[in-house]
């Protein structure tokens, strides 16, 4: 199509449209972190992660290696990677540090993985991984099978501004940020939901308190 062709075509759109009518003001009073909400973050998070077919079990810091000892042997967990740093032991269970960072293959050979994690976001019964840190490498958390999580009481959060805000640093420095709304699942045309296909099948999330 020519130059001049085209100018015409475009211009008789144009007239069949009409003028362009005026845009709407959209509103803008968007909520910001650190605003306050009318719940209880710990319990809504508790609540809308078990919603997600996750499993939540709520231990005081002393309870935290037996409840994941108990886990393991529920889930017949042997071998986890870690992050490195991660200082948490669990009887009976081999932790398999990320260092050098195991390959896909290596990882798919692990019955599961351990980590902490930089938020957990309330009100969409979201953890927050970031890479880094008590989070681990992202390949980690998403190649294994089974995810067992720890989250802190004072990392919960009440909505995604603070969750956003909370991995701000992360972000700065250019690292994956991962967004994690219980096991992994997707369904077909028929919609048969189907768990594991993009990340661990089984999310088990260790919620800390005192």
């Amino acid at each position: 199509m020519s130059a001049g062709a085209r100018d015409v075509v475009l211009r008789r759109i144009r007239d069949a449209l009409g003028p362009a009518p005026a845009a709407p003001e959209v509103e803008r009073a968007y909520r910001h972190a650190g605003a306050p909400v009318a719940f209880d973050a710990v319990e809504r998070f508790c609540e809308i992660v078990a919603d997600y077919d996750a499993t939540v079990h709520r231990v005081r810091g002393a309870g935290l290696g037996e409840a994941l000892a108990r886990v393991c042997r529920e889930r017949g967990a042997t071998r986890l990677v870690t992050p490195v740093g991660l200082e948490w032991r669990i009887d009976g269970v081999e932790l398999v540090v990320d260092d050098p960072p195991l390959s896909a293959r290596d990882l798919d050979a692990i019955d599961g993985v351990l980590t902490g994690c930089a938020a957990a976001i309330a009100e969409t019964g979201t953890i927050v991984l970031d890479g880094a840190g008590v989070s681990g490498r992202r390949a980690i958390t998403l190649v294994p099978d089974l995810h067992l999580c720890v989250v802190r009481a004072d990392q919960v959060v009440p909505a995604v501004p603070d969750g956003v805000a909370a991995v701000a640093p992360a972000v700065a420095e250019g690292r994956p940020i991962t967004f994690v709304s219980g096991p992994s699942a997707t369904a077909d045309i028929e919609l048969n939901r189907v768990q594991g296909v993009h990340g661990p099948r089984t999310l088990d999330v260790f919620l800390v308190e005192g």
